[in-house]
């Protein structure tokens, strides 16, 4: 029996690992960077050993150190989680070499799923259905559009979508370079890419003694990036025969590779109902809470029993009900996804199952994944747990760097993923409407500025609470002239002014005839609006307002009377949106002449690339990095003068 485990990963996961280990009643070890040392699961682990270094190279990725953490705690087991090592074969081989548990699959099973072209071969002669693949060198117009990936890792990292011909070199020197630099392996594929096909996956779980279970199917079609964002057990609309299918192919794929352990079978399930295989991920999924809600299963719990050599049961439980859930990133759809940074001084979702990695105060660094939670929601039908996890995400209160949270609010309550017609492109085609501006936004963003005007009015010296009664405390008794206020909204920058006055009465809203001030607190602002009362709570972090309502959170910079009128740059600089690694640089040099949109650098944040473009067509006048060398958010990488 495993008596004391060690974790080999961070944040969401680890915590998760760590809550089954306490119910258990095994020992725990964490591990964490300097970027992490005051991290939740450097803390909650019984043992924590230190990895040097900030960046997963070294520190997360390095599995000597983490054998070598393993021995030096006692531990006599190794849990890898997701991403990192949790799906290399040499490193389950080192773990075992040592003496320890690995909880995981064997390596001879990890090995052939591997490299996703070698997986095809052996789910090809297991009689799983799956796509062919396409010799870039013969395609043809009619091939088109193209999927370019990756053959080794995952994540959305190497994959590219060619619609054009002449594209595809370009993309796949792309695809090379990404997936060299992210995994170590620059070999790619190219097959064809299926419009409007949905990502449906099934959950395996094989033991040592040739029992096979399959926990039905999660659907994970709202993607960005390729990238995962809302997942639900089980895929709805799929008929009783496709539901056989896949269960059937992802039993055969366990089996093929005399598979230990919990793994997951992708298939891409095609507008005619036909299922192909994708890939098999030989760990534990990060979507993993949708089946454990509906089958009432610790798949954690499963991993290490099976690890302990115990046998499964001859079925699974009967699944019941649904299960949805989104995954809460520090990234701002409307930019690109660009992920944000910061100190998250806030994250409460009342009412819902909540896997989090960090908690209040934590700093948001570049160094990780962007993910802050998962947010699970459950109910007996579809409709209800998609209703519940939408109002559930609307009343959170997240304080600290720009969320995707209304991105999912809206995505979740679309007629079309309302009506399951949802499909890999989904989050593509319907970005404008998810991330644009609602037609009462205005009105609800100057009312929730309002707020912030008359909390920062109540917050300020000799100003006393008010009472919901409608009357101030601490004002002179005296008529006074409006005073003003303005904020900028984050994101979208929209500037509000906001003017109110000091009566005998209370403060009165300037330039909001229907308004009343029912109450003015430091963190509670009441309003009658027409007739209809509502509530404000209004937190402050230095210049930052966070402005909560039943109805959404709204997220404001207080202005300064007087701008600084140095905080101004020269016309085609460049900044870095955000801190990260310079890891490419385009083959221009300073006095070339670049076009508009035309990439000059990449940078890398959060494990995922990002392409900083000219921004109009000029002269390449300054270039200030070189690859290797790490920016802060602001820094001046460029400059482009424009014209001739």
């Amino acid at each position: 029996m495993i008596r004391s485990l060690l974790v080999a990963n961070r944040a969401e996961i680890a915590r998760r690992i760590l809550r089954t280990c306490r119910d258990l009643g095994i020992a725990t070890v964490a591990v964490h960077s300097d970027a992490d040392a005051g991290a939740p699961h450097a803390y909650e682990a019984d043992t924590a050993v230190r990895l040097p270094g900030d960046a997963p190279a070294d520190t997360y990725l390095r599995g000597d150190l983490l054998v070598r953490a393993a021995l030096a705690a006692g531990a006599d087991a190794v849990h890898p989680g997701y991403g990192f090592l949790s799906e290399h074969a040499d490193f389950a081989r080192a773990v075992r070499d040592a003496g320890l548990v690995w909880v995981g699959p064997p390596p001879e099973a990890m090995e052939a799923m591997a490299s996703k072209t070698r997986a095809k071969e052996i789910m090809r002669k297991a009689g799983v259905p799956l796509l062919d693949a396409i010799d870039p060198a013969e395609a043809t117009a009619d091939d088109l559009p193209l999927l370019v990936k990756a053959a080794a890792g995952g994540g959305g990292r190497g994959m590219r979508v060619v619609r054009e011909l002449a594209a595809l070199p370009a993309e796949l020197d792309s695809a090379r370079a990404e997936a060299a630099s992210a995994f170590g392996d620059g070999e790619i594929f190219v097959e064809p890419y299926m419009e409007g096909a949905r990502h449906v996956e099934v959950q395996v779980f094989a033991d040592a003694h040739g029992t096979v279970w399959t926990l039905g199917t999660r659907d994970c079609s709202l993607q960005r990036r390729h990238q995962k964002v809302i997942e639900e057990a089980p895929a709805p609309g799929l008929d009783e025969e496709l539901r056989r299918t896949l269960a059937e192919s992802a039993a055969d794929a366990a089996r093929a590779i005399g598979y230990e352990g919990a793994g997951t079978v992708e298939f891409l399930v095609s507008p005619a109902g036909r299922a192909y295989f994708l890939e098999m991920n030989t760990r534990l999924q990060v979507e993993h809470p949708v089946t454990e809600e509906i089958y009432g299963l610790d798949l954690v719990a499963l991993q290490l029993r099976i690890a302990e050599g115990e046998p499964l049961d001859a079925e699974p439980p009967a699944p019941r009900g649904h299960a949805v859930e989104a995954r809460l990133y520090a990234e701002d759809p409307a930019r690109d996804w660009r992920p944000q940074t910061g100190i998250l001084h806030r994250l409460e979702i009342p009412g819902l199952r909540v896997d989090s990695g960090p908690a209040d105060g934590d700093a948001i660094g570049v160094h990780y994944d962007p993910m802050l939670a998962k947010v699970i929601a459950v109910a007996p039908t579809r409709a209800e747990a998609v209703r519940r996890l939408a109002h559930g995400l609307e009343r959170a209160r997240i304080h600290g760097p720009v969320t995707n949270r209304e991105l999912l609010v809206r995505a979740l309550r679309h007629p079309e993923f309302a009506a399951a017609r949802m499909d890999t492109g989904f989050l593509e085609r319907h970005l404008a409407e998810l991330t644009g501006a609602a037609p009462d936004d205005d009105a609800a963003a100057s009312l929730a500025a309002l707020a912030a005007a008359l909390a920062d009015a109540a917050r300020r010296p000799g100003t006393a609470n008010a009472t919901v009664a409608g009357r101030l405390g601490g004002w002179r008794n005296v008529p006074s002239q409006p005073q003003s206020r303005s904020y900028r909204a984050d994101p979208g920058g929209t500037e509000h002014e906001v003017r109110y006055r000091r009566t005998r009465d209370g403060l009165h809203a300037e330039d909001f005839p229907d308004v009343r001030v029912l109450g003015a607190g430091v963190e509670s602002v009441v309003l009658d609006v027409a007739g209809v009362r509502r509530t404000f709570e209004v937190t402050a972090h230095g210049d930052r307002r966070y402005v909560d309502t039943p109805r959404g959170g709204f997220v404001f910079t207080a202005l300064p009377r007087f701008p600084d009128p140095t905080a101004r740059t020269e016309p085609g600089s460049l900044l870095a949106p955000m801190p990260g690694t310079v890891v490419r640089i385009a083959e221009v040099a300073v006095g070339d002449r670049v076009e508009a949109g035309a990439p000059l650098l990449w940078l890398e944040a959060m494990k995922m690339e990002h392409r900083v473009t000219a921004p109009a067509a000029g002269v390449l006048t300054a270039l200030h990095v070189t690859t290797g060398r790490q920016v802060e958010v602001g820094a001046l990488l460029a400059v482009v003068a424009a014209g001739e």
